[in-house]
Protein backbone atom coordinates (compact mmCIF):
# COMPACT_ATOMS: atom_id res chain seq x y z
CA UNK A 1 0.00 0.00 0.00
CA UNK A 2 1.34 3.40 -0.97
CA UNK A 3 2.22 5.38 2.18
CA UNK A 4 2.29 9.08 1.35
CA UNK A 5 0.59 12.35 2.23
CA UNK A 6 -2.72 11.21 0.78
CA UNK A 7 -2.62 7.99 2.79
CA UNK A 8 -1.91 9.91 5.99
CA UNK A 9 -4.68 12.43 5.27
CA UNK A 10 -7.27 9.69 4.71
CA UNK A 11 -6.05 7.68 7.70
CA UNK A 12 -6.28 10.73 9.95
CA UNK A 13 -9.81 11.56 8.79
CA UNK A 14 -10.95 7.97 9.28
CA UNK A 15 -9.35 7.92 12.72
CA UNK A 16 -11.13 11.15 13.59
CA UNK A 17 -14.50 9.69 12.61
CA UNK A 18 -13.85 6.49 14.57
CA UNK A 19 -12.97 8.46 17.71
CA UNK A 20 -15.67 11.09 17.39
CA UNK A 21 -18.56 8.71 16.79
CA UNK A 22 -17.32 5.63 18.64
CA UNK A 23 -17.41 3.50 15.50
CA UNK A 24 -15.20 0.63 16.71
CA UNK A 25 -15.19 -1.09 20.09
CA UNK A 26 -12.80 -3.70 21.52
CA UNK A 27 -13.54 -7.15 20.11
CA UNK A 28 -15.57 -5.91 17.14
CA UNK A 29 -15.72 -8.21 14.13
CA UNK A 30 -16.48 -5.89 11.23
CA UNK A 31 -17.97 -6.98 7.93
CA UNK A 32 -16.43 -4.67 5.31
CA UNK A 33 -18.83 -4.44 2.36
CA UNK A 34 -16.70 -4.61 -0.79
CA UNK A 35 -18.23 -3.57 -4.10
CA UNK A 36 -15.01 -3.53 -6.12
CA UNK A 37 -15.16 0.26 -6.38
CA UNK A 38 -12.64 2.85 -5.23
CA UNK A 39 -14.46 3.70 -2.01
CA UNK A 40 -14.79 0.21 -0.56
CA UNK A 41 -11.19 -0.67 -1.48
CA UNK A 42 -10.00 2.48 0.31
CA UNK A 43 -12.15 1.62 3.32
CA UNK A 44 -10.74 -1.90 3.61
CA UNK A 45 -7.08 -0.94 3.33
CA UNK A 46 -7.28 2.09 5.62
CA UNK A 47 -9.13 0.10 8.28
CA UNK A 48 -6.52 -2.66 8.01
CA UNK A 49 -3.74 -0.10 8.46
CA UNK A 50 -5.45 1.25 11.57
CA UNK A 51 -6.17 -2.25 12.88
CA UNK A 52 -2.50 -3.19 12.79
CA UNK A 53 -1.55 -0.21 14.93
CA UNK A 54 -4.60 0.00 17.16
CA UNK A 55 -4.46 -0.80 20.89
CA UNK A 56 -8.12 -1.79 20.47
CA UNK A 57 -8.37 -5.34 19.04
CA UNK A 58 -10.84 -5.83 16.18
CA UNK A 59 -11.22 -8.02 13.09
CA UNK A 60 -12.12 -7.29 9.47
CA UNK A 61 -14.18 -9.61 7.29
CA UNK A 62 -14.29 -8.47 3.63
CA UNK A 63 -17.46 -9.60 1.85
CA UNK A 64 -19.00 -9.06 -1.57
CA UNK A 65 -22.72 -9.24 -2.30
CA UNK A 66 -23.20 -10.42 -5.88
CA UNK A 67 -26.53 -9.12 -7.22
CA UNK A 68 -26.31 -11.44 -10.22
CA UNK A 69 -25.54 -9.00 -13.02
CA UNK A 70 -23.62 -10.75 -15.84
CA UNK A 71 -19.98 -9.71 -16.04
CA UNK A 72 -19.48 -8.79 -12.37
CA UNK A 73 -15.88 -10.00 -11.90
CA UNK A 74 -15.93 -11.08 -8.27
CA UNK A 75 -12.94 -13.37 -8.92
CA UNK A 76 -10.69 -10.33 -9.42
CA UNK A 77 -11.85 -8.85 -6.12
CA UNK A 78 -11.18 -12.13 -4.34
CA UNK A 79 -7.74 -12.48 -5.97
CA UNK A 80 -6.60 -9.06 -4.69
CA UNK A 81 -7.95 -9.77 -1.21
CA UNK A 82 -6.20 -13.14 -1.03
CA UNK A 83 -2.95 -11.73 -2.42
CA UNK A 84 -2.84 -9.13 0.35
CA UNK A 85 -3.66 -11.55 3.15
CA UNK A 86 -7.34 -10.82 3.67
CA UNK A 87 -10.09 -13.33 4.12
CA UNK A 88 -12.97 -13.17 1.65
CA UNK A 89 -16.63 -14.08 1.52
CA UNK A 90 -18.86 -14.03 -1.57
CA UNK A 91 -22.62 -13.87 -1.03
CA UNK A 92 -24.56 -14.69 -4.18
CA UNK A 93 -28.10 -13.31 -4.38
CA UNK A 94 -31.08 -13.20 -6.72
CA UNK A 95 -31.26 -9.41 -6.63
CA UNK A 96 -31.20 -9.02 -10.42
CA UNK A 97 -34.11 -11.40 -10.90
CA UNK A 98 -36.12 -9.81 -8.08
CA UNK A 99 -35.56 -6.33 -9.51
CA UNK A 100 -36.67 -7.40 -12.98
CA UNK A 101 -39.78 -9.13 -11.63
CA UNK A 102 -40.95 -6.78 -8.90
CA UNK A 103 -39.65 -3.25 -9.45
CA UNK A 104 -42.23 -0.55 -10.08
CA UNK A 105 -40.91 1.06 -13.31
CA UNK A 106 -41.88 4.48 -11.93
CA UNK A 107 -39.45 4.09 -9.04
CA UNK A 108 -35.67 4.11 -8.77
CA UNK A 109 -33.81 1.04 -10.00
CA UNK A 110 -30.80 1.96 -7.87
CA UNK A 111 -32.81 2.43 -4.67
CA UNK A 112 -34.48 -0.97 -5.04
CA UNK A 113 -31.14 -2.67 -5.78
CA UNK A 114 -29.47 -0.95 -2.81
CA UNK A 115 -32.28 -2.09 -0.52
CA UNK A 116 -31.85 -5.69 -1.62
CA UNK A 117 -28.08 -5.60 -1.21
CA UNK A 118 -28.45 -4.00 2.21
CA UNK A 119 -30.86 -6.75 3.22
CA UNK A 120 -28.33 -9.36 2.09
CA UNK A 121 -25.64 -7.71 4.25
CA UNK A 122 -27.97 -7.58 7.24
CA UNK A 123 -28.60 -11.32 6.93
CA UNK A 124 -24.96 -12.14 6.26
CA UNK A 125 -23.37 -10.25 9.17
CA UNK A 126 -24.89 -12.35 11.99
CA UNK A 127 -24.09 -15.56 10.08
CA UNK A 128 -20.43 -14.55 9.94
CA UNK A 129 -20.42 -13.52 13.60
CA UNK A 130 -19.93 -9.84 12.73
CA UNK A 131 -20.88 -7.13 15.21
CA UNK A 132 -20.84 -4.26 12.70
CA UNK A 133 -21.11 -3.58 8.97
CA UNK A 134 -18.72 -1.00 7.48
CA UNK A 135 -19.89 0.78 4.32
CA UNK A 136 -17.78 2.91 1.99
CA UNK A 137 -19.97 6.01 1.96
CA UNK A 138 -17.83 9.15 2.04
CA UNK A 139 -18.26 12.89 2.58
CA UNK A 140 -19.70 13.45 -0.91
CA UNK A 141 -22.30 10.72 -0.38
CA UNK A 142 -23.37 12.33 2.90
CA UNK A 143 -23.88 15.84 1.51
CA UNK A 144 -25.50 14.56 -1.68
CA UNK A 145 -27.98 12.56 0.40
CA UNK A 146 -28.66 15.63 2.54
CA UNK A 147 -29.64 17.61 -0.58
CA UNK A 148 -31.54 14.70 -2.19
CA UNK A 149 -33.68 14.35 0.92
CA UNK A 150 -34.42 18.07 0.98
CA UNK A 151 -35.08 18.42 -2.76
CA UNK A 152 -37.07 15.26 -3.43
CA UNK A 153 -38.26 13.70 -0.16
CA UNK A 154 -38.99 16.66 2.08
CA UNK A 155 -36.87 15.51 5.03
CA UNK A 156 -33.81 16.93 6.73
CA UNK A 157 -31.38 14.03 7.09
CA UNK A 158 -28.29 12.43 5.61
CA UNK A 159 -26.11 9.36 6.23
CA UNK A 160 -25.19 9.02 9.92
CA UNK A 161 -21.69 7.73 10.68
CA UNK A 162 -23.24 5.11 12.98
CA UNK A 163 -26.71 3.63 12.75
CA UNK A 164 -28.53 0.77 14.43
CA UNK A 165 -30.47 -0.86 11.58
CA UNK A 166 -34.25 -1.22 11.65
CA UNK A 167 -33.83 -4.94 12.30
CA UNK A 168 -32.26 -4.13 15.68
CA UNK A 169 -29.51 -6.71 15.08
CA UNK A 170 -27.01 -4.82 12.98
CA UNK A 171 -25.00 -1.65 13.44
CA UNK A 172 -23.82 0.14 10.30
CA UNK A 173 -20.72 2.35 10.41
CA UNK A 174 -19.34 4.78 7.81
CA UNK A 175 -15.69 5.47 8.67
CA UNK A 176 -15.08 7.48 5.46
CA UNK A 177 -17.60 10.19 6.36
CA UNK A 178 -14.85 12.87 6.52
CA UNK A 179 -13.08 11.64 3.35
CA UNK A 180 -13.84 13.21 -0.03
CA UNK A 181 -14.52 11.14 -3.13
CA UNK A 182 -11.58 12.69 -4.98
CA UNK A 183 -9.33 11.32 -2.23
CA UNK A 184 -10.61 7.74 -2.55
CA UNK A 185 -10.22 7.98 -6.33
CA UNK A 186 -6.60 9.10 -6.02
CA UNK A 187 -5.84 6.50 -3.36
CA UNK A 188 -7.29 3.69 -5.48
CA UNK A 189 -5.20 4.75 -8.50
CA UNK A 190 -2.04 5.04 -6.44
CA UNK A 191 -2.46 1.52 -5.06
CA UNK A 192 -3.54 -0.15 -8.29
CA UNK A 193 -6.78 -1.52 -6.87
CA UNK A 194 -8.79 -3.47 -9.47
CA UNK A 195 -11.87 -1.31 -9.99
CA UNK A 196 -14.69 -3.72 -10.77
CA UNK A 197 -18.08 -2.51 -11.99
CA UNK A 198 -21.12 -4.45 -10.78
CA UNK A 199 -22.49 -4.30 -14.36
CA UNK A 200 -25.75 -2.76 -13.24
CA UNK A 201 -27.69 -1.78 -16.39
CA UNK A 202 -28.28 1.79 -15.16
CA UNK A 203 -24.85 2.44 -13.58
CA UNK A 204 -23.62 5.95 -14.31
CA UNK A 205 -26.94 7.08 -15.79
CA UNK A 206 -26.49 10.87 -16.09
CA UNK A 207 -30.23 11.44 -15.66
CA UNK A 208 -30.47 10.05 -12.11
CA UNK A 209 -31.26 12.50 -9.34
CA UNK A 210 -27.98 11.80 -7.56
CA UNK A 211 -25.99 12.58 -10.70
CA UNK A 212 -27.83 15.89 -11.01
CA UNK A 213 -27.01 16.77 -7.40
CA UNK A 214 -23.36 15.81 -8.03
CA UNK A 215 -23.32 18.20 -10.98
CA UNK A 216 -24.85 20.97 -8.85
CA UNK A 217 -22.22 20.54 -6.13
CA UNK A 218 -19.48 20.44 -8.76
CA UNK A 219 -20.69 23.76 -10.22
CA UNK A 220 -20.96 25.38 -6.77
CA UNK A 221 -17.53 24.03 -5.89
CA UNK A 222 -15.98 25.95 -8.76
CA UNK A 223 -17.11 29.15 -7.02
CA UNK A 224 -16.27 28.05 -3.47
CA UNK A 225 -14.33 24.85 -2.77
CA UNK A 226 -15.61 24.86 0.82
CA UNK A 227 -19.21 24.11 -0.20
CA UNK A 228 -19.23 20.38 0.59
CA UNK A 229 -17.45 20.74 3.91
CA UNK A 230 -19.80 23.55 4.89
CA UNK A 231 -22.77 21.27 4.19
CA UNK A 232 -21.15 18.53 6.27
CA UNK A 233 -20.54 20.97 9.12
CA UNK A 234 -24.23 21.85 9.08
CA UNK A 235 -24.97 18.28 10.17
CA UNK A 236 -22.81 18.93 13.28
CA UNK A 237 -24.53 22.24 13.96
CA UNK A 238 -28.28 21.63 14.04
CA UNK A 239 -30.32 24.42 15.61
CA UNK A 240 -33.77 22.98 16.44
CA UNK A 241 -35.20 26.36 17.52
CA UNK A 242 -34.80 27.59 13.94
CA UNK A 243 -36.57 24.65 12.31
CA UNK A 244 -40.27 23.95 11.81
CA UNK A 245 -40.56 20.46 13.30
CA UNK A 246 -42.57 21.08 16.49
CA UNK A 247 -41.26 17.82 17.95
CA UNK A 248 -37.92 19.58 18.34
CA UNK A 249 -39.21 22.78 19.93
CA UNK A 250 -38.01 23.35 23.51
CA UNK A 251 -41.42 24.73 24.49
CA UNK A 252 -45.06 23.71 24.47
CA UNK A 253 -46.63 22.75 21.13
CA UNK A 254 -49.18 25.51 21.67
CA UNK A 255 -46.38 28.04 21.24
CA UNK A 256 -45.82 30.10 18.08
CA UNK A 257 -48.39 29.17 15.48
CA UNK A 258 -50.40 27.33 18.18
CA UNK A 259 -51.66 23.80 18.51
CA UNK A 260 -50.40 21.76 15.51
CA UNK A 261 -49.88 18.12 16.45
CA UNK A 262 -46.27 16.82 16.51
CA UNK A 263 -44.99 16.05 13.05
CA UNK A 264 -47.87 17.78 11.29
CA UNK A 265 -47.04 18.81 7.72
CA UNK A 266 -48.22 22.07 6.14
Amino acid sequence: MVANGLYRAIKNRVGKAIRRFGLIAPGDRILVALSGGKDSWTLLYILESLRRRSPVPFELVPAVVDPGFPGFETDRIEARCRADGFGFHLERTEARRIIEERRDPRKSYCAFCARLRRGALYNLAPRLGCTKIALGHHLDDAVETLLLNQFYVGTLGAMPPKLVADDGRNTVIRPLVYVEERQTASFARANGFPLIACRCPVAGDPDTKRQRVKALLRDLGREDRRIKRSLLRSLHNVQPRHLMDVRLWPFDHDGPGGGSPPGAAP
